[in-house]
């Protein structure tokens, strides 16, 4: 078990971590509908009222939160686990956030004539444009396909890049920015697409997955959530059920496991003067984690 510093509890469901140059940590709160600012004293503010569901965060070249929101989703008395959508959901949507005001507005509800269903994660590449996750919405009986997309955030320009994948979650790039990877839920398996451009993958051919490459895929019951990229390039994948954060090479080899003390840490993301601090979210326990880490991570692009 790792030494986990608990900096926050009391949050309702939370993901989406982005690392301020203050100490603070910004998240959202999936089942509360805001997004929220933690100081390192744990003190917490709410910074946006965005609404159904906050999922992953992102500083965009503009210094402001881009936000991928789910939609929202109702909650069982007495369980961290959502049931199905919200009763006022209509789709999903990609929204940019004022950091200073709180100010928000939607950037994208659609691609191509199609309803976003629950943006989940997102990554911005050196351009300023950004990759983001569509999870899909999972219902009584039937789901939503999810995929995979890039936009510009003025709002200008979506495209939709891998449709449709089972429930893909996390997303984030290799150090060189030639390969993003996304991390699917319901297979544990995380996956590969070589980047000809922004915003252009490489089409493999059947029978490569998604048009991608497996790099790797988990025994038994475990659930990949989002992810984020070493220096090195290794890549963090949040694994539900079992409770760990998984490194795992570019080659596919599982460089370690690290023990979380809850069955949900959904999200990590990387800060401190030398990147070697991970914050992690464990939603199962409402709790906002630190632990330091053994590799520094991957300075994101814009990251303070």
């Amino acid at each position: 078990m790792a030494d986990v510093r608990v900096m926050a509890t009391g949050l309702r469901f939370p993901e989406g971590p982005v690392a301020m140059a203050d100490g603070s940590v910004v998240l959202g709160e999936i089942a509360g509908g805001t997004v929220t600012r933690v100081t390192s004293s744990g003190a917490k503010t709410v910074l946006s009222a965005a609404g159904g569901g906050p999922n992953g965060l992102a500083r965009g070249p503009d210094g402001a939160l881009y936000l991928c929101n789910n939609g929202g989703a109702e909650y069982a008395a007495g369980s961290f686990l959502a049931t199905g959508p919200a009763q006022n959901y209509q789709c999903g949507y990609v929204q940019r956030i004022d950091p200073r005001t709180g100010e928000m507005r939607v950037l994208y509800s659609q691609c191509g004539g199609h309803k976003l269903s629950a943006p989940n994660d997102i990554v911005f590449d050196r351009q300023g444009g950004f990759y983001f996750t569509d999870l899909g919405k999972r219902r009584g009986r039937d789901r939503d396909h999810g995929g995979v997309y890039y936009a510009l955030t003025d709002g200008s320009k979506i495209v939709e890049l891998v449709h449709p994948m089972l429930s893909p979650n996390g997303v984030g790039l290799s150090p060189d920015e030639k390969t993003v990877y996304v991390a699917d839920t319901e297979s544990s398996r995380l996956f590969a697409f070589d980047i000809l451009s922004p915003g252009v993958l490489r089409q493999e051919p059947f029978p490569a997955p998604y048009t991608g490459r497996l790099v790797c895929g988990l025994p038994g019951f475990q659930r990949f959530d989002s992810l984020a990229v070493e220096a090195s390039g290794n890549i963090a994948v949040a694994t539900l059920i079992t409770g760990h954060i998984t490194v795992i090479a570019p080659d596919g080899r599982v460089v370690r496991q690290v023990k979380m003390p809850d069955v949900y840490p959904t999200n990590i993301c990387f800060g401190g003067r030398d990147m070697k601090t991970a914050y992690i979210t464990l939603s199962a326990s409402g709790q906002l984690a630190a632990i330091d880490w053994p590799e520094p991570g991957l300075r994101l692009n814009f990251q303070e």
